[in-house]
């Protein structure tokens, strides 16, 4: 479908359809209304999530330190990954290896962080203050 030049009318195979402006942007403006505010219900597996989307929403939001394949680490809170492994990190923070860094330099802060999954080395999850304390 597409729109004629001089009166902005959409555009049929079978010619023009016959449709004014007022109309067109109502119906434009209800889709975008359902699409953004009335989404379907997210979809669950029988039986509830799995052990393994389980175990990722309990690392949601904690701290992270990841270690990258061209010796940089990133810290920073987890707040998603995909299938890819990739990796988004909130208030991240970078520190260079040790060999490249300058004695007492400072991290730089990046702030929103992807990481592509391909360049994680390893992942380590940070304790808390308060679980640090009772071991």
């Amino acid at each position: 479908m597409g729109f004629s030049r001089r009166s902005w009318e959409p555009q049929g195979r079978c010619g023009v359809v016959r449709c004014s402006r007022d109309v067109w942007g109502l119906w434009v403006l209800q889709r975008f209304y359902r699409a953004v505010f009335d989404p379907a219900p997210p979809v669950q597996p029988p039986g509830g999530p799995q052990p393994r989307a389980r175990r990722l929403a309990a690392l949601l939001n904690r701290s992270l330190r990841v270690r990258m394949s061209d010796g940089r680490t990133l810290v920073g809170a987890f707040l998603c990954t995909d299938r890819d492994a990739n990796i988004i990190l909130g208030s991240a923070q970078e520190f260079l290896k040790a060999a490249d860094a300058f004695p007492g330099s400072e991290p730089r802060v990046l702030g929103l962080a992807m990481v592509p999954g391909h360049h994680i080395v390893s992942i380590e999850v940070e304790r808390d203050a308060a679980a640090a304390l009772c071991s």
